[in-house]
């Protein structure tokens, strides 16, 4: 049977469509959303918002890795992480907070060792995690570039019946008292750690009570937490590490800047580091808020410490809101905050020249000089 022209021109265009078809590349994938950020944000977007709009190019948090001070490394004596613990508190009523120690291997309740207290405690003691705090203790301990202290990894407080921040389950928003705590510019969540966490510790351990001693950190919602507990309480902490801060219209923390200018200058060590990729409060629709801005509130801060003279060092870089700059640097952020320990220039000095040893295996002379 004759085959009719039309049905051989429709036969032509088919296979044309199809062969153009299978040439055509698939659709190619969104970019996958990052990990979720401190606090349960995600990397691209604002806080509960739609993401924000990004500038071409690789993911802002493609270059940061960690190094070998976060790493265990061979040869250097662990500390110990003791816990949890369960501190009530009467500050907030009906609420707990969950704790864990760091104990260093070279720790003598004999000599009062220095502290270092870190908010959302399950994100900074993660041993998978983008911190790895107990690493980078371990590590310049040893080497005698920042002093033995023991390190306090606290969790917002929630109550019983709610569940714990874990990194399984995220840090806490939502679902414990972490948004009021940690980003209310007030003196409460600073009576949590000098009126009940601090003197359980002194019961439990040989801390020093010289306020350039005490050390607290945090990031995101924990960073501004541990400001406003050194600016609250100069007189029991002197050095914050802030990284991500929120000092923004969570609770009215974009207050600071304003508030340092206008006040006396405290004896306040502060390092703060943030990314351009931050949260930024630009959404796709364009509009701005200025009080959401992740980095330009934390420019804010360093530029009004910095004209009142504040002992101040901070570090921005292209980092979405997360740990994985602050993780990269915290290493130099804690020799910088802590560069000032006693140091013996003796050539003979051998203790000061060798790598600092567990207590337990120091000769009784060795025992009765400095750390």
């Amino acid at each position: 049977m004759k085959l009719s022209t039309t049905f051989w021109i429709f036969l032509a265009l088919a296979g044309s469509a199809l062969a153009a078809f299978a040439q055509t590349p698939p659709p190619q994938a969104s970019p996958a959303t990052p990990p979720q950020a401190a606090g349960g944000r995600g990397g691209r977007g604002g806080r509960g918002g739609a993401p924000q709009p990004m500038p071409p190019g690789p993911n802002p948090n493609s270059q940061y890795c960690l190094g070998p001070d976060s790493m265990p490394q061979e040869g250097v004596p662990k500390g110990e992480i003791r816990g949890p613990y369960t501190l009530p508190s009467n500050v907030y009523p009906g609420t707990q907070h969950t704790y864990w120690v760091y104990v260093p291997a070279q720790y003598d309740p004999e000599s009062p060792a220095s502290l270092m207290v870190f908010q959302d405690g399950q994100a900074f003691k993660d041993e998978k995690g983008d911190l790895r705090t107990q690493n980078v203790l371990d590590n310049l301990i040893y080497r005698r570039e920042i002093p033995v202290m023991l390190a306090v990894f606290i969790n917002p407080g929630r109550r019983p019946d709610q569940v714990e921040p874990s990194p399984e389950v995220g840090w806490g928003d939502g679902f414990t008292n972490r948004g009021i705590e940690y980003n209310t510019p007030d003196d409460k969540y600073a009576r949590v750690i000098t009126e009940e966490l601090m003197p359980v510790l002194y019961k439990e351990y040989n801390i020093s009570k010289d306020p350039e001693q005490h050390g607290i950190g945090g990031s995101s919602s924990g960073a501004i937490a541990a400001f406003a507990v050194a600016w609250e309480r100069p007189n029991e902490f002197r050095k914050v590490l802030s990284n991500v801060g929120s000092f923004t219209n969570l609770q009215g923390g974009y207050v600071y800047p304003e508030r340092v200018l206008a006040s006396e200058k405290k004896p306040i060590r502060i390092f703060l580091c943030d990314g351009r990729n931050d949260n930024r409060a630009l959404r796709a629709d364009g509009t701005y808020d200025e009080k959401r801005d992740w980095f330009y509130q934390n420019v804010r801060l360093m530029k009004a410490l910095t004209q009142k003279g504040y002992d101040v060092n901070y570090s921005w870089s292209m980092n979405l809101h997360g740990q994985k700059f602050g993780g990269m640097i915290l290493p130099e952020m804690m020799r910088w905050l802590w560069r000032d320990g006693p140091v013996s220039t003796d050539p003979k000095d051998m203790v000061e020249r060798s790598f600092r040893q567990p207590a337990s295996s120091k000769k009784p002379a060795e025992s009765q000089q400095k750390n």
